[in-house]
């Protein structure tokens, strides 16, 4: 997948479309962000994890060559596996401050709507970071790396945020105990 990525890098550049150049830079970090952690800092991530991720960014990078447009479905598809992605680094945050503070004590039941409410908040932030980045570059008369389709693909991408938390919340946590072995062990070793 990152061979493709890189591929989408290149073929951006040589057709001067720049969206897809930032698209395709970005995923390439995105799937070499597991190996810094583990050079970094030591900890390894479980390779399912690793695939989930990848799979997530490369889905909407691949996205760029034109697949959003050619089938409506497929923008449903990238913002469900990107939820649960975002679902996922949510709980995982939630939950090692609450076993590295014995101040926080979430019940368990909040926890599920912990990971809808953080999905759909960080959705909302995605979209408004869409409106800006097409306005930016319309002003500086570029393409821009994302698309904005109006107010009926906001409504849709937020219904399938959603589906994407529950997802995680119903069944998905216990993919994400690693990670959040890993932050507590952070937040302690930087003493907060």
């Amino acid at each position: 997948m990152q061979f493709v990525l890189f591929g989408l890098v290149v073929y951006g550049a040589a057709t001067l479309q720049l969206g897809m150049v930032a698209n395709g830079l970005l995923a390439l970090a995105v799937t070499f962000l597991p190996a810094a952690l583990r050079r970094e800092y030591g900890y390894t991530m479980a390779p399912g994890l690793v695939l989930w991720i990848t799979v997530a960014i490369f889905l909407h990078s691949v996205g760029s060559l034109g697949l959003y447009d050619q089938f409506s479905w497929y923008d449903e598809i990238t913002h469900t596996v990107s939820a649960t992605i975002v679902a996922g680094i949510g709980y995982a945050a939630l939950r090692a401050f609450e076993r590295h503070s014995d101040d926080i004590d979430v019940p368990s039941e909040f926890r599920a709507v912990f990971i809808v409410v953080f999905v759909l908040a960080f959705g909302v932030i995605w979209e408004v970071f869409e409106f800006g980045a097409v306005f930016i570059a319309q002003l500086l008369g570029v393409s821009s790396p994302v698309t904005v389709y109006g107010i009926d693909d906001i409504v849709t991408d937020m219904m399938f945020n959603t589906v994407g938390a529950v997802l995680v919340a119903v069944w998905g946590t216990g993919y994400f105990g690693g990670l959040v072995s890993f932050l507590r062990r952070r937040l302690e070793s930087e003493g907060g």
